[in-house]
């Protein structure tokens, strides 16, 4: 979001421009597949009185002025190129995902089908609350692709804002701070769940968690040169893994009340211990031919993207959190069903 320019030529000479000389396939590909779930989605989303050639019709036109609007603002930034071929491929992909929707959108999503029974079965709150907290838990599922960043390394604001650590290093408190922060923000995590979920059994937190791990041993072996997917496997996140994992049994036999409490107090614990760990000579950045990180394609913005997130995802969970405490005590004292 910097260095945004004016290049002086017509902003829209790319919509008649000729197939490009150079391109990449893979480029293309992945513009046509990211489209894909959009046009699923929103065809999905449309009323059931249409037809379905008005769904799949609509559905294009949403993901066409969506994608002219990206293609046509990329004019201004200085790392990315306007591009025709791409708004095709974005077209299609969205029109290939329509098509798809409109078989199979209303089987998955349909009121007590589907994800639609999955959630009514298993999130404990309807409506806007149980939304927000699926939002929540999808999103730190998505920041585990970030590979450069230890295990559940979330709220880091001091990189964010360019503040230099607080501390110096020594590799006995490092190993302190990496064993305490992952410990700490393993423990929210499985409990942030527990808070959300109708049912008390670990299965599900423990299915969340091997997702997670599984997003990052996936990121990891996908952007490092050469391929790295145990990179972040430190001796102090491994320590902090089983001390977490004993923590988290130990809570979930804890009252309901106790759980929501000391979920937010892992929040903001493991939040002031990632901007107080001093940094480490020995981060995969700053190795003198390690693995480094793939700088090519769109990977930087959805690296950028990823750090944004992990950097915000404790506070948003930590304010999901009171306001749920709040919802549920005004629900108690109006005499409604209580969540067990």
């Amino acid at each position: 979001m910097s260095n945004w320019r004016a290049t002086g030529l017509p902003v829209f000479d790319y919509l008649i421009a000729p197939w490009p000389k150079y391109f990449e396939v893979g480029e293309i590909i992945v513009n046509l597949i990211g489209y894909m779930p959009l046009g699923f989605i929103v065809v999905s989303a449309l009323s059931r009185g249409w037809t379905r050639k008005r769904k799949v019709a609509v559905t294009v036109l949403c993901a066409v002025l969506l994608s002219f609007c990206v293609e046509t603002i990329q004019n201004f930034l200085p790392t990315r190129v306007s591009s025709n071929v791409d708004l095709a491929a974005n077209t299609f992909g969205a029109f290939l995902g329509a098509l798809a929707g409109v078989w199979w959108g209303q089987v998955i999503f349909a009121p007590g089908r589907g994800l639609a029974y999955w959630r009514e079965r298993f999130i404990a709150d309807d409506g806007l609350t149980g939304d927000i907290a699926l939002i929540l838990i999808i999103l730190w599922v998505f920041v585990q692709l970030t590979p450069d960043q230890l295990l559940f390394a979330w709220g880091e604001l001091r990189r964010l804002l360019d503040i230099a650590p607080p501390l110096p290093f020594e590799p006995g408190r490092l190993i302190v701070f990496e064993t305490a922060q992952t410990a700490s923000m393993m423990l929210a995590v499985g409990l942030f769940a527990r808070c959300t979920l109708r049912a008390s059994g670990p299965k599900l937190i423990v299915g969340l968690l091997v997702l997670g791990m599984s997003a990052r041993l996936i990121g990891s072996a996908s952007f490092f040169v050469p391929s790295s997917p145990l990179a972040w496997l430190t001796p102090g996140v491994q320590y902090g893994f089983f001390t977490g994992v004993a923590l988290l049994f130990i809570a979930l036999r804890l009252p309901r009340v106790a759980q929501h409490a000391l979920a937010g107090a892992s929040l903001l614990m493991a939040s002031l211990l990632i901007n107080m760990m001093p940094e480490s000579p020995y981060f995969l950045r700053s190795i003198s031919g390690g693995p480094v990180i793939i700088r090519r394609a769109n990977y930087p913005n959805f690296y950028a993207l990823c750090r944004l997130v992990a950097a915000i995802w404790p506070f948003a969970a930590l304010a999901y959190l009171s306001a749920l405490g709040l919802w549920r005590g005004e629900r108690l004292e109006s005499g409604h069903t209580t969540i067990n």
